[in-house]
C-alpha cells in the first residue's frame, strides 16, 4: 500500500501544502493566503485545515505533518523549542499531536528550535524542516542560508546546528516601504541592478545602517540620486549588512568561503548576487524539493 502524507508550511501570511510519497516526490501541492493571521484564531484552525483537505482532495487515511507558525504562541498550538542540541534527523521523533480531538490521531506539529550562546538566544519555527530537507540531500555541512521576512543563517556540522544568526531584513524592507521618511521613495524597482551594487557597496564599508538608510533620502532630496532607484539601494543596504555581519562569522568559523541557499528564485538570485559582491561561493537549492524531501522523512512517524 501507497504511504503518502500531507506536509503543510503555515507560516504567517501564506500556507502552502504538499501531498508527498514515501519517496519524496510530489503528487499535489497547493498554495494560499490561510495564513495564521488569516485563520483568525486557534479554534478556526481545524476548519481551516478541513478545507484545505478538501480543496485538495486528500482522504482521511493520509496523516499531516504541518510546520511554521502553526506551533507558535499565536498558532493553533504553541510547541516547545527543541534545543540546537538535537540533531536535525532526530526532528521525526519530536513530532507534537494536535491536541484537538478532532485531529489528534492524524496531525503532527514539527517543533521549532531555540539557539543559545552565551547570552545570545535566537530561534526558528519552520526552517528546521527545511534544513531537514537539505541534510536528507547531502547537506549536513556548512553554512545554509534561508532569505525572507526573518533571513536565517545556519551553520551545520554532520547534521548538527553549531550556530545560528537571524536578520529582519524582510521584514524592515517592508516596514521602510509602508512608513516613515522613505516610504514615499519605495515605489521603484527595487531588483535595479545598479541601485543593489550602490546599497551592498555601502553596506560592505561597514557603514552605519541607520546613516547610510537616511542618505538615501537625502540623495533624492537633494537631487543627487533618482528616486527610482531608492528601493534597489535599501535593499542592498539590508542585504549587505547582513552579508557583512555573516561574512565575518564566516570567516570566525574557519572553512570554505561558501553558502546554500534556500529560497524562492527571484530572492535565492538577489542573494546569490550578494554572495558574488562578498566573495563567497553560492549554491541554490529549490525549496520546493527540499521541503518535499523533509517532509518524505516523517512517514514512519506519522
Amino acid at each position: 500500500m501507497d504511504k503518502n502524507i500531507l506536509g503543510i508550511d503555515w507560516g504567517t501570511s501564506n500556507r502552502r501544502a504538499y501531498l508527498i510519497d514515501e519517496h519524496g516526490a510530489c503528487l499535489a501541492e497547493h498554495e494560499d493566503g490561510q495564513g495564521m493571521l488569516a485563520v483568525g484564531g486557534r479554534e478556526r484552525f481545524g476548519a481551516s485545515l478541513a478545507g484545505l483537505l478538501a480543496t485538495m482532495g486528500v482522504g482521511a487515511e493520509v496523516p499531516v505533518i504541518m510546520s511554521g507558525m502553526v506551533g507558535s504562541a499565536s498558532g493553533w498550538q504553541e510547541v516547545p523549542y527543541l534545543d540546537s542540541a538535537v540533531p536535525l534527523q532526530r526532528l521525526p521523533a519530536h513530532l507534537v499531536p494536535v491536541a484537538d480531538a478532532d485531529w489528534a490521531g492524524r496531525c503532527r506539529i514539527v517543533p521549532g528550535y531555540c539557539y543559545r550562546s552565551g547570552a545570545a538566544v535566537d530561534v526558528m519555527r519552520g526552517e528546521e524542516t527545511q534544513l531537514l530537507g537539505a541534510v536528507a540531500l547531502g547537506h549536513r555541512d556548512g553554512w545554509l542560508v534561508l532569505p525572507g521576512t526573518h533571513s536565517k543563517w545556519v551553520l551545520l556540522r554532520d547534521g548538527l546546528i553549531q550556530a545560528m544568526s537571524t536578520y529582519m531584513t524582510g521584514e524592515l524592507f517592508a516596514m521602510l516601504s509602508a512608513g516613515g521618511t522613505l516610504s514615499s521613495m519605495m515605489g521603484g524597482d527595487a531588483s535595479d541592478a545598479e541601485g543593489y551594487a550602490i546599497g551592498l557597496s555601502q553596506a560592505g564599508r561597514n557603514e552605519p545602517l541607520s546613516n547610510t538608510l537616511f542618505r538615501v533620502r537625502a540623495g533624492v532630496v537633494s537631487r543627487s540620486a533618482p528616486a527610482a532607484q531608492a528601493p534597489a539601494v535599501v535593499s542592498g543596504l539590508l542585504i549587505g549588512a547582513e552579508f557583512s555581519a555573516a561574512a565575518r562569522a564566516l570567516e570566525q568559523a574557519g572553512g570554505a568561503a561558501r553558502i546554500t541557499v534556500i529560497g524562492s528564485p527571484a530572492l535565492a538570485a538577489r542573494y546569490a548576487v550578494a554572495a558574488a559582491h562578498f566573495g563567497l561561493q553560492c549554491e541554490v537549492l529549490d525549496p520546493h524539493r527540499v521541503y518535499c524531501t523533509a517532509i518524505s522523512q516523517f512517514i514512519n512517524q506519522a
